[in-house]
C-alpha cells in the first residue's frame, strides 16, 4: 500500500490537506483495470497563494505536520504489513502524533474539544521540534507542573482543579498509546500521579421549588415545558433539544425515549411518566423537533433566572440545574442508585455518587442527634 499526501483546492484560497492510500488495482472480466484508493482528511489546511511572512511561515509549519502525520501512517503500515520494527518511530514528533490522535476523536465532539484545548497548552510546553527521543519522566513531570502554575485560560486566570485533571490525563492518554504502538521505549508514565479531580458544586431543585416554579410565570412556554421534562427525566439540555418524535416511543405499557446520547453516543432507552408524556405534547411529524422554537443563549439563561425569582428561588439555577434535580428527587423518593446512574446515562457508578451524598439520611439524622443545648446570651 502507498500512502501519499495530497492537497484539495477549497474556496478562499485555501488548500485541504489529505491523505491517499492506494491499494492497488483490479482487472475485470471486461479487461478494464479499477483502482482502489481510500482518503482521510487530517482537518489541516494551507493558503494556495501566502502572501505575508506569517502566512509562509504558517504554511511551512502546517506542511510539516502534515508529513509527521504521513510518516507516522507509513511506520504503521510498515509494522503491520512486514512485521518490522521501525526505528524512525522514535524520531517522530510528538505534537504530530498527538493531533493525529485527536483527529480520530473529532466524531466526539466533547472529547475531540477537551483534546484540542489540552494541545493548546501542550504546544506552549514544549517545541515543534520534540520527538519521543526526547520524552522522559522529566518531560511529563515538568508538564505537569507547567499546568499547575504557568497555564492560563484565556482571560488570563489560572487553570481550575478540574481543567488540570482533564488536560493531563489527554497527554496521560496519548503517552500511553504511543508506549504501547512502540514510540516510546518505556513507560515514561509509570510512578507520575496526575490531577485529583475536585468536587464541584451540583446545584438542584427540591419538589417545593420544583412545584414553585410549575405555578410561576416563565415568559417562554417552551423554555418552561423542556426545563420541566428536564426534572421528570432527567434528559440534558442537549439531547431535549435535538429530539424529534420518532424518538419518542407511546407503548401499551407507557411512553418511552429512544436516543442516542449528544454527549457519550450511547444509545439509550429512557421509560418516561405519563405527566412527562403530556408535557411532550401531541405527536407530530416522525421527523420534526419535539420543541419547536427552544434556543440556548444567554437569553433564556437569563429568563430562567427570572423564572426563578417569580417563584421566589435565589439559588443560581441553570437548564443543567434540572437534570441534577431529577437525580436528587429520584434517589429521596426511594430510587436505587443503580437505576438512577442507569437513567441518567452515567458511564460510571461514581459519577451518580456524588448526588447520594447531597441526600445522606445518616448525615440528615447525626445533624440532630446533640440534645438542645440551654442557650443564655
Amino acid at each position: 500500500m502507498k500512502i501519499t499526501l495530497k492537497q484539495k483546492k477549497l474556496k478562499g484560497n485555501r488548500l485541504s490537506l489529505y491523505l491517499e492510500f492506494y491499494k492497488g488495482s483490479i482487472i475485470n472480466s471486461e479487461g478494464k483495470k479499477t483502482h482502489h484508493r481510500e482518503w482521510e482528511t487530517l482537518k489541516l489546511y494551507i493558503l494556495e497563494n501566502p502572501k505575508t511572512k506569517a502566512e509562509k511561515d504558517s504554511n511551512r509549519e502546517t506542511l510539516e505536520l502534515a508529513n509527521q502525520i504521513l510518516l507516522l501512517k507509513q511506520a504503521d503500515v510498515i509494522k503491520g504489513e512486514y512485521d518490522i520494527k521501525d526505528n524512525r518511530k522514535s524520531k517522530m514528533s510528538f505534537l504530530a502524533y498527538y493531533q493525529l490522535l485527536k483527529q480520530e476523536r473529532f466524531s466526539s465532539k466533547g472529547n475531540y474539544g477537551n483534546w484540542d484545548a489540552a494541545q493548546k497548552h501542550l504546544e506552549k510546553y514544549c517545541s515543534p521540534a520534540t520527538t519521543f527521543n526526547n520524552i522522559d519522566e522529566n518531560f511529563v513531570k515538568g508538564f505537569k507542573k507547567f499546568l499547575d502554575s504557568e497555564a492560563k485560560t484565556k482571560s488570563g486566570l489560572g487553570l481550575s482543579q478540574n481543567s488540570k485533571h482533564s488536560y493531563f490525563n489527554k497527554i496521560r492518554a496519548c503517552l500511553n498509546e504511543a508506549f504501547q504502538n512502540g514510540y516510546l521505549k518505556y513507560n515514561v508514565l509509570k510512578g507520575i500521579k496526575g490531577f485529583e479531580q475536585a468536587e464541584s458544586q451540583r446545584e438542584y431543585l427540591t419538589y417545593s421549588e420544583v412545584q414553585a416554579l410549575s405555578n410561576a410565570k416563565c415568559k417562554y412556554e417552551i423554555l418552561k415545558k423542556a426545563f420541566l421534562v428536564s426534572v421528570l427525566t432527567g434528559l440534558r439540555w442537549s439531547d431535549i433539544d435535538k429530539m424529534i418524535w420518532s424518538e419518542v416511543r407511546d407503548e401499551d405499557l407507557g411512553s418511552r425515549i429512544n436516543f442516542r446520547q449528544k454527549k457519550t453516543d450511547g444509545l439509550e432507552y429512557l421509560y418516561i411518566s405519563k405527566q412527562a408524556r403530556d408535557l411532550l405534547g401531541d405527536r407530530r411529524n416522525e421527523h420534526e423537533r419535539v420543541f419547536v422554537g427552544l434556543k440556548y443563549g444567554a437569553h433564556f439563561n437569563a429568563e430562567i433566572l427570572r423564572w426563578c425569582m417569580r417563584a421566589g428561588i435565589t439559588k443560581h439555577i441553570t437548564f443543567h440545574s434540572a437534570r441534577h434535580s431529577n437525580a436528587v428527587l429520584l434517589l429521596e423518593n426511594g430510587a436505587d442508585i443503580y437505576t438512577v446512574s442507569k437513567r441518567l446515562g452515567h458511564k460510571e457508578l461514581r459519577t451518580t455518587e456524588i448526588y447520594a451524598k447531597i441526600i445522606d439520611s445518616k448525615m440528615k439524622e447525626a445533624s440532630n442527634l446533640i440534645p438542645e443545648l440551654d442557650l443564655n446570651f
